[in-house]
């Protein structure tokens, strides 16, 4: 099975919501086009991002239709509480036609162990048999898929291309050395907005899930398509590269905790999207001090990379 859905830059777009803290499907499905219109190669609903387990069945399947309705590639998140929710994602996914699958680990009940694991994978991917998955490798969810797994799964279930690791730097090099080098037609994904570069460059990485893009669209794609040129050893855009992505480095870290989807929403806000004000639970918000520090940091990096990328030799490349 090709797999061209999980190439580039994809966001994991998180749920506006409506005054009433119901999703905003309206503001859902026109963020979507926005970023696809912008560049990214598909967006992916509903992972971590997008608050799965806030929000019901229903209101994630619906999401998932109205984005697929109206033209936006979508790779579906899988999470559930027990392994018959998570399949009947999947399948609804097939069903209207998404793109791809973000396989989500067992959690909660025998999280840690392998063969429960094997069987969720593989009853989530029978699910959808058609439809091209990878694997969503986070410390998050308690498991961590090794080579041999994802081997055996691969022999019964060809539509699984991928693996999309959140471990971070080691995990992602294990991944490369164990998974995605031993047959190349596995595409390793990254999965963390600190490890764009690692990933693409040190790990042969295929393409980014990213969180900060939803923000900063056009500055992800920036760095993504530099770390695609310093991975094929042009030296220039491996400087580029390196620099903006330290410039980006405290808001990418914000993608490695808790609150994630409480900054990136209020980035969004700071751009001007109220729809994003609000969160499903009301007591969800940054404190006052988190809220200072986001915004001073956000402002630096605009600042910044206003300046940056108006310098000839980085002007030059980008054309």
């Amino acid at each position: 099975m090709t797999n061209p859905v999980f190439s580039g830059c994809i966001p994991a777009l998180m749920t506006p919501c409506t005054a009433d803290r119901r999703p905003d499907f309206d503001g859902l499905v026109k963020k979507g086009q926005e970023l696809i219109a912008k560049g990214m190669s598909a967006v992916v609903y509903c992972g971590s991002m997008g608050d799965w387990p806030l929000i019901s069945d229903a209101e994630r399947m619906e999401g998932v239709a109205r984005l697929v309705a109206a033209g936006v590639p979508t790779i579906v998140g899988t999470g559930a509480v027990n392994t018959t929710q998570a399949a009947a994602h999947a399948a609804h996914a097939a069903e209207v036609g998404a793109a791809g699958l973000m396989v989500i680990p067992r959690v909660l009940s025998r999280g840690n162990s392998v063969a429960a694991q094997r069987d969720h994978f593989a009853a989530v991917l029978s699910a959808a048999p058609t439809l091209p998955a990878v694997i969503y490798n986070s410390p998050y969810y308690g498991f961590a898929t090794r080579a041999d797994l994802f081997f055996d799964l691969r022999q019964d279930h060809p539509n699984l291309i991928g693996f999309k690791e959140f471990g971070g730097a080691d995990d992602l090099r294990y991944a490369a050395e164990n998974i995605t080098s031993q047959d190349s037609s596995v595409t390793l994904m990254i999965g963390v907005d600190t490890t764009v570069f690692h990933g693409y460059v040190n790990c042969g990485a295929g393409g980014a899930i990213t969180g900060i893009g939803n923000a900063l669209p056009d500055e992800v794609l920036h760095l993504v398509a530099l770390c695609q040129l310093a991975a094929k050893g042009n030296a220039t855009a491996r400087r580029q590269a390196l620099e903006l992505e330290a410039a980006l480095a405290v808001l990418s870290s914000f993608d490695e905790g808790a609150d994630l989807v409480l900054y990136y929403k209020h980035l969004m806000v700071l751009n001007g999207e109220s729809e994003y004000r609000l969160h499903f639970n009301e007591s969800d918000r940054l404190s006052a001090s988190q809220q200072a520090y986001v915004e001073a940091q956000y402002a630096l990096f605009r600042s910044w990379y206003a300046d940056w990328s108006q310098q000839p030799d980085i002007a030059a490349l980008c054309a």
